[in-house]
């Protein structure tokens, strides 16, 4: 009798050593992200005070747009910018209607983006600003 109340036991206990072992293995997609926001921000933050201003933010993405400008006619298109800008984006930001951005358009995306995902309008965005949907979409134009 005693090795039939064990084997219910066991089992339970393999189950909950088995969600253990899975959960602390895999990190949460919240957490994976959060890594990848902080990380970005300790990157573009290069006055290290927590947060990014609009001129780090600006200074990061003329970078972006330097690396990104492979064919060296001082823009970027859809094809160099690799999924940072949907095509809706593009068209709006294109300002003079070629299909491409040149890095004041792209300039100009990046101040659009900073405003959207400042909230408090105190001119800085934290790590919880940047992982709102405008934070994150900023983001995709600094990295």
């Amino acid at each position: 009798m005693p090795a039939i109340l064990n084997r219910p036991a066991c089992a339970l206990a393999a189950m909950l050593v088995l969600g253990l072992v899975v959960s602390n293995a895999l990190p949460s997609a919240a957490f994976a992200r959060s890594s990848g926001t902080e990380r970005t921000l300790k990157m573009v933050d290069t006055d290290k005070d927590g947060t990014i201003d609009l001129a780090e933010a600006q200074a990061a993405a003329g970078k972006v747009f330097d690396a990104a400008e492979t064919d060296k006619d001082g823009t970027v298109d859809a094809k160099e910018l690799k999924g940072r800008v949907s095509k809706t984006d593009l068209k709006a930001a294109d300002t003079d209607n070629d299909g491409t951005l040149d890095r004041k358009e792209y300039l100009a995306l990046v101040e659009q983006r900073f405003k959207a995902a400042d909230p408090d309008k105190d001119g800085t965005l934290d790590a919880k600003e940047l992982k709102t949907p405008a934070g994150r979409s900023l983001l995709q134009l600094l990295k």
